[in-house]
């Protein structure tokens, strides 16, 4: 997601190579500059963190690690606004969200991705109303989305937002939801008819927060209408919506520290689970090279099943890994969003989060093929491959559609990743992995300083 800007901290960061090298300090941030601009920071914001970087690194002293250390306080300074961080529940429930923003923003679907994370990785009970009686398909869209991820919806076309609103309320109190999501209007520009509607709808919501939802990639328009949302209806957070579409992603600079709101999420891909928690910090470690575990474990432990998690690590360790527990793992691996985000959580693999792009594994020709295939297994054929011979193989192919070699090949690259994840899972298998993950990057974290971020 922030591939350029990290691109751009990295190149900058080479131009210092040698201990009190003022000239070499101003090239630095010379290229600085030129990125930031060019990845669509505002100027403002670009002139603030460059000056604070270099009257920092003059006190500290000229030097590779003091410029990275400048930069990343820098960044955490202008990410962070006062306010809450990730979603807050309120101590009585139901936490009450309007859900603000211009048509085409993504608020729809931010909605059904915001209340997806809730449920999956919160485990609470969601409820959506669908306040949005100003654009003809919002209904229906937000119809298909619950029935998808299987939270409720209280909607009403023949009824005023108002009415649709107070209905919602009372169902979430008499149904002990713990979150109410709230979809209001949009439309194509701030008019004076949109903002006294959103008006009406705020009186009698009362809501705990107001998250204005933001196309990044409209770029800096999307922090002056975040701005003006927030001067005629008050907001308490943006979600920057479409983000893994912006290459650019200097917008997420400086939405908090100009609007003065923090950014509380970010859309990271199409998908349900594609909305990430913007939380300073772990970003400027994204940013910098150095990844961001810490996200990754909470996505990780919410998402997958201990026990489940349990009794899959017993079975790798004994080699006993089958086609069933695959499935079961390819189902709880969708639950964490895309492989490009989850990638650029772990340290060092930034690079390889780029090569991935945009790549659906669970949509590829190749998991389709390994479903057809093991849907044309039998039971204890499913729970040991070992059965696997000529004339099962023969007619699993015929089955799926595919031919013998292309099962052979399935098979064979199914057995060496479960002897791998049994050798990676023994004594020193940590260290493998870390050696492995080493080369496949040749070496190191983009040249991040291990003591960076201690």
């Amino acid at each position: 997601m922030f591939d350029t800007l990290t691109d751009s901290f990295k190149s900058a960061i080479g131009k210092i190579r040698f201990h009190d090298d003022e000239k070499a300090l101003k090239k630095a941030l010379t290229e600085l500059k030129k990125s930031l601009l060019k990845a669509d920071v505002h100027h403002k914001v670009v002139k603030e963190l460059l000056a604070n970087v270099e009257k920092d690194v003059k006190a500290a002293g000229v030097g590779k690690d003091n410029f990275l250390n400048a930069l990343a306080k820098e960044l955490t300074r202008i990410l962070t606004a006062k306010g809450n961080q990730g979603f807050v529940f309120v101590p009585k429930p139901p936490t009450v969200v309007l859900m603000t923003g211009l048509q085409g923003s993504g608020k729809t679907t931010t909605t059904g991705k915001l209340a997806y994370m809730l449920k999956e990785l919160k485990k609470k009970k969601v409820l959506i109303a669908a306040a949005d009686l100003q654009r003809l398909a919002a209904v229906e869209q937000l119809r298909q989305i619950t029935e998808q991820i299987g939270v409720d919806l209280v909607a009403d076309e023949s009824a005023k937002p108002q009415e649709v609103v107070k209905r919602a309320l009372k169902q979430a109190e008499d149904g002990l939801y713990d979150v109410l999501l709230i979809d209001t209007a949009g439309r194509l520009a701030i008019d004076d008819e949109l903002m006294q509607e959103l008006a009406k709808v705020k009186d009698i919501a009362n809501p705990d927060e107001i998250f204005y939802v933001a196309d990044a990639m409209t770029g800096i328009d999307a922090v002056r209408t975040a701005a003006t949302f927030k001067e005629k209806i008050g907001i308490s957070g943006v979600v920057l919506s479409k983000f893994d579409a912006d290459s650019k992603g200097g917008v997420a600079l400086g939405v908090a520290h100009q609007v003065g709101v923090p950014l509380r999420f970010i859309g990271s891909g199409e998908k349900m689970p594609d909305l990430e928690s913007f939380i300073p910090d772990r970003v400027v470690k994204r940013l910098m090279g150095a990844g961001d575990l810490e996200s990754l474990i909470e996505k990780t432990t919410a998402a997958i099943d201990e026990k489940s998690a349990k009794k899959i690590t017993k079975k790798i360790k004994k080699g006993q890994f089958n086609f069933n527990d695959f499935l079961d793992q390819m189902e709880q691996m969708k639950k964490l969003g895309s492989m490009k985000s989850i990638m650029g959580m772990i340290p060092g693999m930034g690079n390889m989060a780029k090569q991935i792009g945009d790549m659906d594994l669970e949509n590829s020709k190749e998991m389709k093929q390994i479903k057809a295939m093991i849907s044309s297994m039998t039971k204890k054929e499913r729970e040991n491959p070992d059965l696997l011979n000529n004339a099962r193989k023969r007619r699993i192919a015929t089955g799926a559609g595919l031919d013998q070699m292309q099962v052979n090949r399935v098979l064979k690259q199914f057995k060496n990743a479960a002897k791998m994840a049994k050798k990676l899972s023994g004594k020193g298998g940590m260290k493998q992995m870390q050696d492995m993950m080493s080369q496949m990057q040749g070496g190191g974290a983009g040249g991040v300083p291990p003591g960076l971020f201690k």
